[in-house]
């Protein structure tokens, strides 16, 4: 991929580049100019005809790790197909790249390796990490890091966690258009304590235990400054970091650089866009709902921040506010009187008599919503949504937590056990359900809704912080997408059809927060939609000739 920008290499070099790489549809004027004569087969084939032949053999393939297989193999030899057949079938086609499917393949990761994409640091690298970095042959604008330690609801998957930065970043430039020559997955790769891994010959990680402590806050930090030295101004997403270091390394680096945590900051918006969507079903106000999380940790905390924040700009005290958000956790509900609760749960730690389980904090509290973010499979049990449909004539149901052996409850029993009222939405896809003579259409609450856009406004305005009231705007903004007649249909979220104009309405926003807050180095635009739009990627082929 060493090229000069607007001069392709030639022959089998161009072939073997996947950021140019067109396979069958080079024309024959750019096969006589560009050295590729005899090195393809004779017949020129457009790009929309070799998307069809892809989605031929993929709809072939019975198996969805398989047919994660075979997306990954096309990205690896040509991306501006890969991306095509993305954006044209997103509904179909990004279940298959991340979640559920990218959960699989996380685990089954040192098995289907094929070849290396992104870049893998290790602690080993203690040093040299600059040196390592400059190996890569672009100009990095994005980096998604991971240390694999908390994968989606899987846990420790070590090295195997780089799935999850590589399917994210098919994201960006998917739902977003973010150039994939800027984009960078990156993993950390600490060790594991994951005792199968450590046993497996095939595992491609390191076969060592964990690091932790300062030697581990050492390669972040070396890493970071790395990252700067090599990417100048790039953009760093902290991606499935386990609560006990995402929160701190939030907090430590968010003043310093450009850089968010999805899992905290993301999950937030994609959920407060959800709750306000389903509050426009429901002709209330969101001072008026009482919401208790199944969860406490990154996604659960990050969600009710950000719900305090818009408490908060609606004129809500702070106290008040937070009193809006209730947490349960392993040991029961989260309380004021109960002791070595971390920082982040304080706020959330009400005057209450302790309860040991959810069914009975349901019961107690009587919420106006539940919302799963646990990654404990089945908890939202019909015993759960009877007593939510109790006391709510439309609860608010979401089982985020994914893949789908994680989710709190399907579709169909969030409706059955409501008799249908429940407004739900999910973490991974569900198919509609038909209750009566009405069909319902559930919609993921996922981050994918508002991660892109706001790495393509960052990068646009060329932001160099990225806050929390730029995630607010885009929850905001994401919950203005969806339609009446979304609403009507039980869709608490756009189609994501929509979704690269979600993101670039997104994009405008962040844009405009960043110029309004002194926060962005590009010089302004006269308009910030428009401007957006100009920087998003094309996945149709350019011409060489």
């Amino acid at each position: 991929m060493n090229h000069k920008p607007g001069v392709p290499p030639r022959g089998v070099r161009l072939l073997q580049d996947p950021l140019l790489n067109k396979g069958s549809a080079f024309t024959e004027a750019e096969r006589d100019a560009l050295g590729l004569r005899g090195l393809l087969p004779p017949h020129v084939h457009t790009q929309d005809e070799q998307a069809a032949r892809v989605l031929q053999h993929l709809r072939s393939l019975s198996d969805p790790l398989e047919q994660y297989m075979a997306l990954n193999s096309l990205h690896d030899r040509n991306e501006a197909l890969f991306f095509r057949i993305v954006c044209d079938n997103v509904d179909e086609i990004q279940p298959l790249i991340y979640t559920p499917t990218v959960g699989l393949a996380c685990q089954r990761f040192s098995h289907i390796y094929q070849r290396p994409r992104g870049m893998f640091i290790s602690i080993n690298d203690r040093g040299r990490i600059a040196e390592a970095l400059r190996n890569w042959p672009l100009r990095a604008g994005i980096i998604v890091v991971t240390d694999g330690e908390r994968i989606l609801g899987l846990g420790d998957q070590g090295a195997n966690g780089m799935g999850i930065p590589v399917g994210k970043l098919s994201l960006y430039t998917a739902c977003a258009g973010v150039d994939p020559a800027l984009c960078l997955p990156v993993t950390l790769d600490m060790g594991t304590n994951n005792e199968p891994l450590l046993e497996d010959p095939y595992y491609v990680g390191l076969r060592r235990r964990r690091v932790t402590g300062p030697a581990y806050d050492e390669l972040i930090d070396e890493f970071i400054t790395a990252a700067h030295e090599v990417f100048p101004n790039v953009i760093i997403q902290f991606e499935d970091f386990a609560n006990h270091n995402a929160f701190r390394l939030l907090h430590k680096y968010r003043d310093r650089i450009c850089t968010f945590n999805d899992d905290i900051q993301g999950t937030a918006a994609v959920a407060l866009a959800g709750v306000l969507s389903a509050l426009r079903i429901k002709g209330t106000k969101l001072a008026d709902e009482k919401l208790l999380f199944l969860g406490a940790g990154e996604a659960a905390t990050g969600i009710a921040d950000l719900i305090v924040a818009e408490l908060v700009g609606s004129g809500m005290n702070l106290g008040d506010a937070r009193k809006r958000c209730w947490l349960v956790d392993s040991k029961g509900l989260v309380v004021k009187s109960r002791a070595g609760l971390p920082a982040q749960k304080l706020p959330y730690a009400h005057e209450h008599a302790p309860i040991g389980d959810f069914l009975s904090a349901v019961k107690a509290l009587r919420p106006t919503g539940v919302i799963g973010v646990a990654a404990v499979g089945d908890t939202f049990t019909p015993q759960v949504l009877r007593a939510m449909a109790e006391c709510n004539a439309r609860p608010i149901v979401f089982a985020l937590s994914n893949p789908h052996s994680k989710a709190e409850c399907s579709a169909e029993q969030a409706y059955a056990g409501t008799d249908g009222r429940a407004l739900f939405a999910c973490g991974s896809p569900y198919a509609p359900v038909r209750v009566g003579t009405k069909t319902l259409v559930p919609r993921q609450g996922n981050n994918s809704y508002i991660f892109p856009g706001v790495g393509l406004g960052a990068i646009a305005c060329g932001a160099t912080r990225i806050t929390d009231e730029m995630f607010l705007a885009s929850a905001k903004t994401l919950a203005a997408q969806v339609t009446p007649a979304d609403l009507d249909q039980g869709s608490l979220y756009p189609p994501l059809a929509n979704i690269r104009e979600v993101s670039a309405q997104i994009a405008a926003a962040v844009v405009e927060i960043a110029y309004e807050r002194g926060l962005a180095a590009a010089p302004r635009p006269k308009n910030s939609l428009e401007h957006v739009r100009k920087q998003m990627y094309d996945p149709r082929y350019p011409s060489y000739a």
